[in-house]
């Protein structure tokens, strides 16, 4: 496991205050990514618990790309009292792609949400067959397994003529019958547009938009607008914007379309080269605050609609 840098301004682009780790405090993280992973990480799960519980910050929910978390989540609980860390499930190969048993199992475990596929969605799978300077772990990963003819493509959720595939439907029942949440992932901008009222119509309570600004999904602030009008919650991350893939001004203007009302804010790190995960929560959360949005405002989107997803309430 690496050391952590420092986390003095020129790494998180802001200078952190005290107001902006006070409007996060009690605050969840949606989306991290630490060790035990295959890619390696900054941190893993019970370091990553421990410097939450020393932040004030009350918890957040293990993504990984390949297995379910929520066994591993409740270790955590257990190691570092204090701290709710949670469970999740991506719907990529590696569970056997729109599997059903496979989200029951995950609910029934706890997990808190279910992402749709990730680096085995349609378009993620596209780019990765794109020559690559520097491949990332991942792709390497599905290339050894479709060399060994284990897994043929990626895993679709609409057919050519834009109905669901086999098994879609059966996975929304089951996120509904658990009342998990699921998030749209690293879908297409056509694809996130036609699951959400399909799953919003099938019982599912909560709908998360994952990353829109991230240039496989590039949703507009007309798209997130129209979304949070069919009740869906938009996640925006910091590393997003932190690694250029969007700018700071895009984002912060898509909040502004869309209000705080159905917006989380989350980190998406756990990267070697990125800033620690507690960090760039609180470096977003001075974003927003430098920005204009009120203590109040942005403890909306760190704390209360994460705890409305995951259920907490109460």
């Amino acid at each position: 496991m690496s050391s952590s840098p420092p986390t003095d301004g020129h790494a998180l682009g802001v200078e952190l205050t005290e107001r902006a780790w006070a409007a996060i405090a009690g605050g969840y993280d949606l989306q991290v990514h630490v060790e035990p992973d295959l890619a390696r990480r900054r941190t893993d799960d019970i370091d990553l618990a421990r410097d939450f519980l020393a932040r004030g910050l009350a918890g957040f929910v293990l993504k990984s790309h390949y297995v379910p978390t929520a066994e591993r989540a409740a270790v955590v609980r257990r190691a570092v009292p204090g701290i709710e860390a949670h469970g999740a499930i991506s719907l990529n190969h590696g569970v056997g792609g729109l599997n059903p048993v496979a989200v029951d199992i995950a609910g029934r475990s706890g997990a808190k949400i279910v992402w749709l596929p990730t680096h085995d969605a349609q378009n993620e799978d596209d780019a990765a067959r794109k020559p690559m300077p520097r491949p990332p772990v991942w792709v390497a990963i599905k290339q050894e397994m479709e060399q060994r003819s284990w897994i043929k493509g990626p895993v679709l959720v609409f057919d050519a003529a834009g109905e669901p595939v086999p098994g879609l439907l059966e996975c929304l029942d089951a996120v509904a019958t658990h009342d998990m949440a699921l998030a749209t992932s690293h879908l297409s901008r056509d694809e996130i547009r036609r699951v959400v009222p399909l799953a919003l119509g099938r019982g599912v309570r909560h709908v998360i938009i994952t990353h829109p600004e991230y240039p496989s999904q590039n949703l507009s602030a007309s798209d997130q607008s129209a979304l949070v009008e069919q009740g869906a919650y938009i996640e925006h991350c910091f590393t997003t914007a932190h690694t250029g893939k969007c700018t700071w001004d895009t984002m912060l203007e898509n909040i502004r379309a869309t209000g705080v009302e159905q917006t989380i804010i989350s980190t998406d790190l756990g990267q070697l080269q990125n800033p620690p995960v507690a960090a760039g929560l609180a470096a977003f959360a001075q974003r927003l605050l430098d920005a204009g949005w009120s203590d109040d405002e942005v403890r909306t989107m760190a704390v209360t609609n994460p705890v409305e997803l995951l259920g907490l309430e109460g």
